[in-house]
């Protein structure tokens, strides 16, 4: 539905995962039944999630456990791990920096360029102990390092920009088709960000194996106040997933959507898949890690943009193992660990067997769901307080 917000403009309402609320249907399941297992091109999948390409949250030991859990751990592969030897130092300089320092000082750090040397030997690392290799390059640079990763192994390639497009138009000549490109792989390829039925379309039509969804959602993403681009959520996740009904009934091909950011809860991950996701991207609760190598910090892939940075540093508290994250046991009443438990209880609270089925579920505008009985909560600062 449009609204006026001018004479000279409308506008869409969108929603956010604050705003909404899974319903129950008139069956449930036992939570041991309920599949939460999905496809990405060859490769099947045990858990729904992603590890975001950050350095602050994934680095080859990190990969190599995700994946041992049934997940993925997506590797920057034009970050830290690439352009120093010994990342270490560098991932401990970063956590001392003052916060007046942080994006200058992060600015210094990865002005060293990427060594390719160190791709191959990042993504060795990973396939030595038998897990998916999976590798983020940029649309600006993929070409540049696809050959190598490749040649060391890479098993699926995440191609990933703040906004990327099929359609990019640029005056010297060099821009990356992207549906030319994705064709001469012989591996799976995700393609993101996007937040729109058509840009998701779009991307789709590229031959890409799975969209990344979301545009600034994230805790260490300020791409919505330096640029004002952005979509929430829910909205940005249900928009693609009529995109990939449509690629679809075209082509007879099913595109993976991938929500990507803005999910703190295990609720908020739920609601992404009700929404339409077949899969989470997450990067700020599994910063939370004790073996994360941020240190207790966490930034995106443009903080530490030479001209405009869109991202920040923030903290984050490191009181849990990756396994009880991921998958339990939680210790807390917050939705914040045991994320996989948590939606596949979801799913089977409201009588949903595998994920496509969830993607049936019927949602409601709920504003008050986060604040309605829940005074004492707020007021001792504990639970959904």
């Amino acid at each position: 539905m449009e609204i006026d917000i001018g004479l000279g403009k409308k506008a869409r309402q969108a929603y956010g995962f604050d705003d909404i609320a899974i319903v129950p249907s008139r069956r449930t399941r036992d939570p041991q039944d309920v599949d939460i297992g999905w496809k990405l091109g060859p490769h099947l999948l045990e858990l729904p999630l992603l590890a975001s390409a950050m350095d602050g949250v994934v680095s080859p030991e990190v990969a190599i456990t995700l994946g041992e859990l049934g997940g993925l751990g997506v590797l920057n592969l034009e970050g830290i791990f690439t352009r120093y030897e010994q990342p270490e130092r560098e991932l401990e300089k970063i956590s001392k920096l003052s916060k007046e320092k942080a994006t200058s000082g992060m600015q210094e750090i990865y002005a060293r360029p990427v060594e390719p040397k160190l791709i191959a030997k990042r993504i060795e690392e990973i396939k030595a102990k038998g897990v998916l290799a999976v590798g983020a390059l940029t649309p600006q640079r993929v070409r540049d390092y696809y050959e190598i990763a490749l040649e060391a192994g890479l098993d699926i390639l995440v191609i990933q920009g703040t906004v990327v497009s099929a359609e990019h138009v640029s005056s010297n000549g060099h821009a990356l088709n992207l549906k030319e490109f994705i064709s001469s792989l012989p591996i799976p390829t995700i393609v993101g960000g996007c937040a729109s039925y058509q840009t998701a379309l779009h991307l789709m039509r590229t031959g890409a194996e799975a969209v990344l969804v979301g545009v600034g959602p994230g805790q260490a993403c300020t791409t919505r106040g330096v640029l004002g681009v952005g979509v929430p959520q829910a909205t940005a996740i249900a928009d693609a997933a009529a995109a990939r009904v449509q690629h679809l009934l075209e082509t007879g091909k099913y595109v993976n959507v991938i929500a990507d950011g803005g999910m703190r809860t295990g609720g908020d991950i739920s609601k992404a898949v009700a929404c339409g996701a077949d899969a989470v991207m997450i990067g700020s609760p599994l910063a939370r890690a004790k073996k994360a190598p941020g240190r207790g910090f966490h930034w995106g892939m443009a903080t530490f943009h030479p001209t405009l940075p869109r991202g920040a540093r923030v903290a984050v508290e490191q009181s849990a193992t990756l396994e009880e994250i991921v998958i339990g046991p939680a210790t807390e009443n917050d939705g914040t660990l045991n994320l996989m438990g948590a939606l596949r209880t979801s799913m089977a609270t409201c009588g949903y067997e595998s994920i496509h089925d969830f993607q049936k579920a019927e949602v409601m505008l709920a504003p008050a769901i986060k604040t309605e009985g829940k005074s004492l909560q707020q007021a001792q600062r504990i639970g959904m307080g």
